[in-house]
């Protein structure tokens, strides 16, 4: 069933073109997501503008009053190489081999297009990326001519059929190939397509029907997110041409390196760097965790190099889950390299009550359990 078309854009079918020009203005102010974000109203303002681009076009218009749809495939009526190809005709085959059309033109896009989707990039702290943020940025991009709403013209002017094309929005040539002589098409250079130009133009935007600006956004950034992520505004993005609907604004999580945290999924890391005495005898070390605060972690009694305590549930969280990753914390044992008087007789000291101990060559894979730090906290311990 065709589109109703006028009572889109509230009108009759005896509209002028200056009435059409007023209703389409009239909601545009309305729904254009530039001021009214909702859904619903970006859907309606997208259904509004392709009524007004149909209605404008004299010969989509003729269609529609002949109770067709000419958005439809096969909505206008035949003519040309359109039938026994699966809808594509001829035309298809000739612009697969010459890029262009064949004996059968495309017809103008119309003024009215939809806008680009644009990438904006913003860096998160690693404590942004774990707990959310509402994030303030700035964009620039084209958004909607407040002078023409996105029409194009200045005052009551109207665009015109144009002259170079004849309103077909392309112009066509004869090419030589080994199929023969071929007619190929090519959008306007005149119009770029839209089968009309604006003679009197929008002293503002120039005839686009949009503008450069600056817009400040708002970014709801979800608990859990990574470097590289995209988060997608709907109707963010660029106004198209002739105030067309809006893309998509992608949002990209660029997350800044932090300090004493290495993030891997949800897991995070951290070195743990321990006094030789405190690895042999035991302690606790205090950690500030991301989300948690200060973390105590128990270092056991005779706890060796490489030794990673793990915390559960400490790490980041899952994005979109009740669940977080795990913290892990890698054990480095400082050995001092310098000893003074004091210090390097306690340890000669302590050498003879284990000369035993003695350097060793072991295979890799070898497991001893009894280690020299093991028998470090026996000695200090004094068993």
């Amino acid at each position: 069933m065709a589109r109703d078309y006028y009572g889109l854009l509230g009108v009759d079918k005896n509209a002028t073109d200056q009435e059409l020009k007023r209703a389409y203005r009239k909601l545009a102010r309305e729904l254009h997501p530039d001021v009214n974000p909702d859904e619903a109203a970006q859907a309606q303002f997208k259904e509004i503008s392709t009524a007004y681009e149909v209605l404008t076009d004299p010969e989509k218009r003729r269609i529609v009053d002949l109770g067709g749809d000419p958005l439809e495939s096969g909505g206008g009526g035949g003519g040309g190489f359109g039938g026994g190809f699966g809808g594509g005709g001829l035309g298809d085959v000739f612009e697969a081999f010459f890029g262009g059309g064949g004996g059968a033109g495309r017809g103008p896009r119309g003024r009215v297009q939809p806008g680009a989707d644009s990438l904006l990039r913003t860096k998160l702290t690693l404590e942004e990326c774990a707990t959310g943020v509402s994030k303030h940025v700035t964009v620039e991009t084209a958004i909607l001519c407040d002078s023409c709403t996105g029409a194009g013209t200045n005052g009551d002017s109207k665009p015109v059929r144009c002259e170079t094309c004849n309103g077909a929005g392309e112009v066509q040539s004869v090419q030589r190939s080994f199929l023969g002589q071929v007619m190929t098409s090519r959008p306007c250079p005149t119009c770029r397509g839209a089968g009309e130009t604006i003679p009197d133009p929008c002293h503002k935007c120039g005839g686009d029907g949009r503008v450069r600006a600056k817009r400040d956004i708002t970014v709801k950034v979800p608990a859990g997110v990574a470097g590289g992520m995209r988060i997608r505004l709907t109707a963010q993005g660029e106004v198209g041409p002739g105030g067309g609907h809006p893309g998509d604004l992608y949002v990209e999580i660029v997350e800044q390196q932090h300090e004493v945290f290495v993030r891997d999924g949800e897991d995070l890391h951290c070195t743990i760097r321990v006094p030789m005495v405190d690895a042999a005898l035991g302690t606790t070390v205090t950690v500030d965790t991301i989300i948690d605060g200060p973390k105590e972690i128990v270092i056991e009694p005779g706890t060796q190099p490489g030794h990673v305590a793990v915390v559960r549930g400490h790490g980041m969280p899952k994005l979109r889950s009740g669940t977080r990753g795990d913290l892990h914390a890698h054990l480095e044992v400082v050995i001092p390299s310098r000893l003074d008087n004091k210090q390097s007789k306690l340890l000669k000291e302590f050498k003879l009550l284990r000369d035993r101990d003695e350097a060793e060559v072991v295979s890799t894979g070898s497991q001893n359990s009894g280690g020299l730090f093991s028998r470090l906290r026996e000695a200090f311990s004094g068993r």
